[in-house]
């Protein structure tokens, strides 16, 4: 009926108009309702030993005669398997207040009639006993008759839906069973406390591929390679899961067809009622395509890393050797040009003077080229650096430049983040001689640097953790801006928007910022307005 609605066993228990719970064989609860938490006074803790029966609260009869837990109706249901019905008890709650109540107890079975555990149902009769006893005083034992009768009328319908509902329990109880059993992603099976397997799931003949009746019996090891076997693991899982209540792993396991997968396992504890171990539940769930996959993006990403820093030495050493021969011809131009007595003509002087030129913007791009070669660092070489001082030791070392083009930079309270000195030295050197770079002709150069705390989820920069903060800084200035599709583009290597050949730089300065900040988990972008100017908003984590 239920599977059928759609409801599962957790809410029926919920919707039940009493009092609920749900026990298995140790005693322990498995499930209980809002109602019995009421009734109660309050919520025990599921599956725990110490919880046993329902709880911390004390049982009379009816004449005030206390009775020990194992004589509760409940236990005693466990330990014969017979149906208890309309026992009526005097409960002492927690904070010392007692209540009257009405106690039905349904045992449940599996499939092979072998005792689960047991449904109690639980009816405040408080209100009742009240009404009895005022009424007696008031009325006649033939009204009182009558309404004992109406009463018992309306108790034999509330216990018909108990019955009922104690039914459907039992039937969802079963249901659960099944389920197990049933399902085929996980292998589910219980061990005793040496760790032979006492039962079998069709999950566990899937993942491991023996049939029930060829594994029962056998020790859990059966499954682990030779090598763990020597080394003891089975057994060493076993005894946390008996020191800690449980263990959990990851290996290599073998079926039975000698084939081995990557077992993900939780192995539990289960205790009796006197807290003494009885056996264990083991979990195990088949990741063989998930651990293919890491092993060969570890792979793939150890020969990134190699290709990686063979690209970064082959830079830095091409460059530096490049350095050589482009300072001597840029000497013996040079002396050329500076030697009054050379009579060139106007043209030979114009080409000398486009060499020179050209011999400086190869200077350029060879130190920028090393300067990107060496802009990864490894997150142990970081410090706490005040970028406070960084832009100001940049203002104060191109202050004649700055000077020269009327130019000022405005900077506003920054952070101190980790960091390596040179690197955001390097970044914020590049943003500022970028923005002096492409400066608007009918303007002076102003940048304004400003900074706020972020959260990571409202950042659109790709490589942001949403979960984490960052400090966002703006480099903003007044020079020509540029097209908004164009936002990505300055970023990569040697791509620069303006060839003019009166534009210093070498295209590569954006690149080398963009690649510092990804070295810190960050993110950098950009937007531009054509005319108006550009903004740079740099993403530093902050935690």
């Amino acid at each position: 009926m239920e599977q059928q609605s759609g409801i599962s066993d957790s809410q029926v228990v919920e919707l039940l108009p009493t009092a609920v719970c749900v026990c298995d064989m140790t005693g322990s609860i498995k499930r209980y309702n809002e109602q019995a938490a009421q009734l109660w006074g309050r919520r025990p803790q599921l599956g725990d030993a110490n919880e046993r029966y329902s709880g911390d609260y004390k049982l009379y009869h009816t004449d005030g005669t206390f009775i020990p837990h194992d004589q509760y109706p409940v236990a005693a249901c466990l330990q014969d398997g017979l149906p208890k019905k309309d026992l009526e008890f005097i409960l002492e709650r927690p904070n010392l207040s007692r209540i009257f109540i009405r106690v039905n107890i349904v045992p449940v079975f599996d499939d092979n009639d072998k005792q689960t555990g047991a449904v109690a149902c639980f009816e405040d009769l408080t209100q009742q006993k009240e009404a009895e006893r005022g009424l007696s005083k008031k009325i006649g034992e033939e009204k009182l008759r009558e309404l004992a009768a109406s009463l018992e009328k309306l108790v034999q319908k509330k216990t018909q839906d108990l019955v009922r509902k104690t039914e459907e329990l039992k039937k969802s109880e079963e249901r659960y069973h099944k389920m197990v059993e049933e399902v085929e992603d996980y292998a589910i099976l219980m061990l005793d406390s040496n760790g032979t397997i006492m039962n079998w799931n069709k999950g566990a003949e899937k993942i491991k591929g023996y049939k029930e009746v060829e594994i029962i019996g056998k020790n859990f090891q059966e499954f682990y390679l030779p090598e763990d076997r020597e080394k003891g693991l089975p057994m060493q899982l076993l005894h946390r899961a008996r020191s800690t209540g449980k263990a959990l792993h990851e290996g290599w396991r073998k079926r039975k067809n000698g084939t081995v997968f990557w077992g993900s396992i939780v192995l539990t504890a289960i205790h009796n009622d006197e807290g003494v171990i009885i056996g264990f539940t083991k979990v195990t769930r088949d990741l063989t395509e998930r651990k293919l996959a890491e092993d060969q993006m570890t792979e793939y990403m150890s020969q990134l890393e190699f290709q990686n820093k063979e690209l970064e030495q082959f830079v830095y050493a091409a460059s530096h050797d490049l350095k050589e021969p482009l300072r001597k011809l840029n000497l013996y131009m040079n002396f050329i040009a500076d030697q009054p007595s050379n009579q060139l003509d106007e043209k030979s002087r114009d080409y000398l003077n486009r060499s020179l030129k050209a011999a400086e913007r190869m200077k350029a791009l060879i130190e920028d080229l090393l300067v990107y070669s060496r802009s990864t660092v490894k997150a142990e070489d970081y410090e706490a650096v005040d970028l406070n001082a960084i832009v100001e030791e940049i203002v104060q070392s191109h202050k004649e430049e700055i000077s020269e083009e009327k130019g000022r930079v405005i900077a506003e309270k920054l952070p101190v983040v980790q960091g390596v000195p040179f690197q955001l030295k390097q970044l914020f050197f590049n943003l500022i001689n970028n923005s002096f770079k492409y400066k608007h002709p009918d303007r002076n150069v102003e940048i304004h640097i400003t900074s706020e705390l972020m959260k990571g989820n409202k950042i659109p920069a790709p490589g942001v953790e949403k979960h984490k903060h960052y400090y966002l800084i703006s480099v903003t200035d007044n020079g020509i801006g540029f097209e908004p599709e164009y936002a990505d583009r300055i970023f990569e290597i040697f791509q620069r928007l303006n060839n003019s050949v009166n534009t210093k730089g070498s295209g590569i300065g954006l690149a080398i910022c963009k690649k510092i900040v990804q070295n810190y988990k960050g993110g950098i972008t950009a937007t531009g307005d054509p005319g108006k100017g550009a903004c740079f908003s740099i993403f530093l984590p902050a935690d």
